[in-house]
């Protein structure tokens, strides 16, 4: 057995969780493996909506292990919220011994949001945009050796490593000015410390090797995507992670010949949230129509989402990236009503034409060139085979897989579980 790969080929906000929870019957275990609480993975199912920001997007089928892998990086109070949260919707995941999480993974203190906080705002006019959950200095304390992890907890030095840390961080945080207090914050992390010591520690490495071992299937969840890669996003507006497969390996502790499908997701056109380049990027009324018809607002930060037209380049650098197999095309249903669908095809930088992302993209601007696809007008919300689909949404379908040459396997026309088609 290997192990498949499911993540985001733009800025994120693709619909990852939805489709982790559609394809989960098929798989024994999921497993988070880069990424901290800022993902806000939408599930619904029976009238009800979830958003999950730590916990993988499989925790609603009762046969299914979930893993929170040792890339994630984890805080023990949005965790114990999240939990709290699901115990109120009848989920307890924890009594049912449905979560585990992996002893290497990283915890984000009190202090590392207030790190987080300082150091956006330094930046005034040149934010990055983060979501301020402390996520960025998290993983520089883990490159930087210094970082506290989830088997740490069980240790009996663990508050004074917990101190060491924060007296580091209050040494940092002295330079900006005032230390904000922080005293009601860190009694809620030692109190979800003692929850999370509940649920049971795993080495990640050896569980899911073992699972491949016993010819069971894992399927690796990411979070953010492609497009935020610490090293092959648009530098530096990314996130802290490697959101690519190569992630996986390294986030789960997977060797790179045991990863399988690689299962790429993206959105019938494009967003994005927070500052950096985004070529296609509307402005204007078209741009409005599809944050209010899609809803684009941050699903953990609420957030207004930036909107544009579907740009191949980045999806085509993005499937390169991750060496793509298949392809899930979400929410194509907010395209509904449009007559007219544009797909940039190339950029115009720098007096050239290009098709692939260039590495100057944050210096020099790349204007989108287009082509023009006929809309389909019609409600596809309710459609249930592939059959229905509009004659003008397959034509898209078609368009383009001819140009990222990977086929489209899976059609979300909506935000339910059960409104999402296999296409042969």
């Amino acid at each position: 057995m290997k192990v498949d790969v499911l993540l985001g080929l733009q800025w994120g906000d693709e619909g990852k969780g939805k489709i982790v929870d559609v394809l989960t019957p098929d798989y024994d275990l999921i497993a988070r493996f880069q990424g901290g609480p800022n993902a806000g993975h939408t599930l619904e199912f029976d009238g009800q909506k979830y958003v999950l920001n730590t916990i993988p997007s499989g925790i609603f089928n009762p046969k299914t292990l979930n893993l929170i892998g040792n890339g994630v990086v984890i805080d023990p109070i949005i965790l114990k919220r999240e939990l709290d949260n699901l115990k109120k919707n009848g989920f307890d995941p924890v009594k049912e011994g449905k979560l585990v999480l992996a002893r290497r993974a990283h915890l984000i203190l009190p202090t590392h949001q207030l790190l987080d906080a300082a150091s956006e705002s330094n930046m005034g006019t040149k934010k990055i945009g983060s979501t301020l959950k402390g996520i960025g200095p998290t993983y520089m304390d883990k490159t930087g050796r210094n970082g506290i992890r989830v088997g740490d907890t069980t240790l009996p030095d663990f508050k004074e490593r917990y101190q060491k840390l924060v007296d580091k961080h209050k040494s940092i945080l002295s330079h900006y000015g005032e230390i904000p207090d922080f005293s009601e914050k860190e009694a809620a992390f030692f109190e979800a410390i003692a929850f999370i010591k509940t649920i049971p520690h795993v080495d990640s490495e050896q569980l899911v090797n073992n699972y491949l071992k016993e010819g069971k299937k894992v399927l690796a969840e990411g979070a953010q995507g492609t497009l935020l890669d610490i090293d092959f996003g648009s530098y530096p507006f990314v996130t802290s992670s490697n959101t690519t497969t190569a992630g996986a390996c390294t986030g789960l502790g997977v060797a790179p010949k045991n990863i399988g499908d690689v299962i790429g997701i993206f959105k019938a056109y494009c967003t994005r949230v927070g500052g950096g380049p985004f070529p296609t990027e509307l402005h204007d009324e078209t741009g409005e129509t599809l944050r209010q018809v899609g809803h684009e607002f941050g699903a953990t930060t609420g957030r207004a989402r930036r909107t544009g037209w579907i740009d191949l380049p980045a999806l085509k650098y993005a499937i390169m990236l991750n060496g793509v197999t298949e392809l899930v095309m979400t929410k194509a249903d907010v395209l509904n009503d449009f007559a007219e669908i544009k797909v940039c095809t190339h950029y115009i930088q720098n007096g050239e034409k290009v098709d692939l992302m260039p590495y100057d993209i944050i210096t020099h601007e790349a204007k989108p060139v287009y082509e023009t696809v006929k809309g389909w007008q019609e409600d596809i919300c309710h459609i249930k085979a592939e059959s229905e689909i509009p004659q003008a949404l397959k034509d898209y379908i078609a368009y383009l897989e001819k140009h990222l040459e990977v086929p489209i396997k899976y059609l979300s026309v909506g935000p339910d579980r059960l409104q999402t088609l296999v296409l042969n």
